[in-house]
């Protein structure tokens, strides 16, 4: 059961997010996203194989099979098409700059996602629906992972081309160019790289250690911020 929510808190949260940035980009002027079907909440058109199914699937089952639970889990949907040359804030066209914004939005709306888990928080108390409260501490963490995490300020993260947009063109230019190595080398570099050296007694989990450091923080702001009592 609990495998089953914490794969729903995850469907909810990258389908937002991707959402967000097809919805900021039709409201700057492009209308890529809504002609490929892409402004619908219906899961089916933001699946992606390895994303949305394989990567979560596997996460999951390896850490039952080696932790007895799920400690952690990651995924993305089919990223939203976006024209950076249709853009603009009415004559204002800067195609690098605005692709920033819209970058900047999918971050975004999951902490708006992982705020709004948390003021539902004090319906599932009044109900004192225990499975209720499970999805959604799932939901905020998930959430609260998944914005900091595309944050990364290395492309194809929206962090990445969130510095792309806001950095001097030559840096920019250079930044950018990273994004060939792809989705695939950062998760081969943040997740497979320290599983592998841990086979070898060498601890290198700069990720973990990271998020282990601002995971608790934001969660404990989120909780604050929706009057839990339990920010402190």
């Amino acid at each position: 059961m609990h495998v089953l929510l914490i794969i729903l808190a995850l469907a909810i949260a990258i389908i937002m997010h991707e959402l967000a940035h097809g919805v900021v980009a039709y409201w700057l002027g492009d209308f890529t996203a809504r002609w490929a079907g892409r402004l619908t909440l219906n899961p089916f058109k933001h699946i992606d194989k390895t994303g949305s199914i394989v990567v979560p699937l596997v996460l999951a089952v390896g850490q039952i099979a080696t932790l007895g639970r799920v400690a952690f889990l990651y995924g993305w949907a089919k990223p939203v098409p976006v024209n950076p040359v249709n853009l603009h804030i009415g004559a204002y066209r800067n195609p690098r700059r605005l692709m920033a914004i819209v970058a900047v939005a999918g971050p975004m709306m999951n902490f708006i996602l992982a705020l709004a888990g948390g003021l539902a928080m004090h319906a599932a108390v009044a109900m004192q629906s225990i499975q209720s409260l499970d999805f959604l501490g799932y939901f905020i963490q998930i959430n609260l992972v998944l914005a900091l995490f595309n944050l990364i300020p290395l492309p194809p993260m929206d962090g990445g081309r969130i510095a792309v947009g806001v950095l001097p063109l030559p840096l920019a230019i250079k930044l950018a160019q990273a994004e060939k190595i792809g989705i695939v080398a950062v998760l081969l570099i943040l997740f497979v790289l320290p599983l592998t050296l841990a086979q070898f007694g060498i601890q290198f989990d700069p990720f973990r250690e990271v998020m282990g450091l601002l995971l608790p923080a934001a969660e404990r702001l989120v909780l604050a911020l929706t009057g839990n009592g339990l920010g402190s």
